[in-house]
């Protein structure tokens, strides 16, 4: 077989055929499936909905002209099911690398406020957009993955062996993850190059690189204070209330007018070169920065700069609450002195701070010396590695600029995420050699994890065909 070379025209071509014809509508039928991460779904097993998700898309794979396609649902006891496509090398010349391509099928949960024609199980395609649980987070991957694969393959463009890993715990913190990386390691090889499609864009104009991961920590916060419920007229300024612990005890994380983390083991020092990116970032996206959430009127973002900010959400330890017990709806709330304060924490951490560590000195500085000698607990407490990702060599960086000119007609840019992915911090330990190419569709308004998340179909199919571009140079 003689290779063709890249031909942007007819590639891109190719990828918004396959969208419109074969991707779209497996991605709607994936939406209506509330394939919920077992966090979320005790019941998943016998549920049934990720299994039905995973067959969605290993039906749908099966189907893809790929040559020497093999497709694999693999299964361990107890453990989430997992997809895994691999795909030889194709062409003359092919290099003799493994390109190892990663998503997830599972999602969060539904949340309320979606608009009266939308819902979590509900595809709509409105004004370029995809509506609808999990496609954007992150569906969309394993479709895009090989419709990359079968762009090349189509236009004869040769590419290296390709092998996708599609898991369904990602939304959980991956938890069963390690355990299939360890069983498939045979099969997966040695990446030289691995491409992750969950990640966020600044805008929906370019190619945006993700840099860095921050870690995380979360756990659940309880403090009792009496064994049961007490008339407030009658018990209060004699038994401290549990509310009030709860702050005083979150004083000596948190600083509450600046949002600064006061635990040093969760603080990292900004690499000179990941601050330079965030400069570059904050150039390109001037006030869209903070321009992207949904403030309330009047609310003020924090941070001095549009550069500190994106510092701030890229490498800044922070806490969010994300959830309580022991507190009745307003409605139902009488006058009385709860017994207990439970709070649901999400700590952040710098991507190359140690999570085992943050979670020693969190544990002490929550339930050491607790206030008025309160029952004090800090429990189901888990973490997740973040990552830093090494310097692309030239070869990547110059094929990442060329895609994005190509297919968006602007250069790349790169930026750290503040989320983590799990898979990240394992792959670059065992991969310390491989280059990572990190990017995604979660731009403004996205909305990953809230009502009316959507994936913006056009940014779609220009980064199937980036990463068609960037796999043909490997």
């Amino acid at each position: 077989m003689t290779t063709a070379t890249l031909d942007p025209r007819a590639l891109m071509a190719h990828v918004q055929n396959n969208w419109k014809t074969s991707i779209l509508p497996a991605l709607s039928d994936f939406i209506q499936i509330p394939a919920k991460s077992p966090a979320f779904d005790k019941n998943w097993a016998a549920n049934g909905f990720l299994n039905e998700a995973v067959e969605l898309a290993a039906k749908w794979a099966r189907a893809r002209k790929l040559a020497g396609l093999e497709v694999e649902i693999v299964r361990l006891d107890g453990l989430t099911p997992t997809l895994l496509v691999e795909v030889p090398a194709f062409g003359e010349g092919a290099s003799d690398a493994t390109v190892l391509m990663y998503g997830h099928l599972d999602k969060q949960p539904e949340v309320t406020g979606w608009d009266a024609n939308k819902g979590p199980w509900k595809p709509v395609v409105e004004n370029g957009k995809l509506y609808g649980r999990g496609a954007a987070d992150d569906g969309y991957a394993v479709f895009g993955s090989l419709g990359a694969l079968e762009a090349l393959q189509a236009e004869g463009v040769a590419h290296p062996r390709c092998v996708v890993l599609i898991e369904t715990s990602e939304e959980s913190g991956s938890p069963h993850l390690a355990a299939y990386v360890e069983h498939l390691s045979a099969r997966i090889g040695t990446p030289s190059l691995v491409v992750c499609l969950d990640s966020g864009a600044g805008d929906y104009e370019r190619m945006w690189l993700c840099t860095s991961l921050r870690g995380n920590v979360t756990g659940d916060l309880r403090i009792s204070t009496v064994t049961e419920g007490i008339h407030s007229g009658d018990a209060s300024g004699i038994v401290p209330s549990s509310f009030r612990v709860a702050r005083q005890i979150l004083d000596r994380i948190e600083d509450a007018s600046t949002g600064e983390i006061l635990v040093d083991e969760l603080r990292a020092d900004v690499p000179p070169d990941r601050r330079v990116q965030a400069e570059a970032a904050a150039e390109v996206l001037g006030e869209g920065v903070h321009n992207k959430y949904p403030f309330q009127a009047g609310t003020q973002p924090m941070g001095a700069s549009n550069v500190e900010r994106i510092l701030a959400r890229t490498w800044a330890p922070t806490l969010s609450v994300t959830g309580a017990d022991g507190l009745p709806a307003i409605a139902d709330a009488g006058n009385v002195l709860r017994p207990e304060t439970a709070l649901k924490l999400s700590f952040r951490l710098a991507p190359t701070t140690e999570p085992k560590a943050a979670m020693a000195a969190l544990t002490k500085a929550l339930t050491g010396d607790a206030p008025s000698h309160a029952k004090v607990t800090f429990e189901n407490v888990d973490g997740a590695t973040g990552w830093n990702a090494p310097p692309f060599a030239p070869w990547l960086d110059a094929a990442i600029q060329e895609s994005s000119e190509a297919f968006f007609g602007k250069p790349a840019v790169s930026l750290g995420e503040g989320g983590t992915i799990p898979l990240m911090g394992l792959l670059g330990e065992s991969f310390p050699e491989a280059q990572f190419v990190i990017t995604g569709v979660l731009g403004p308004g996205s909305n990953a994890h809230g009502p009316n998340e959507f994936l913006h179909l056009a940014m779609a199919e220009r980064l199937t065909a980036c990463v068609a571009w960037i796999v043909a140079k490997v």
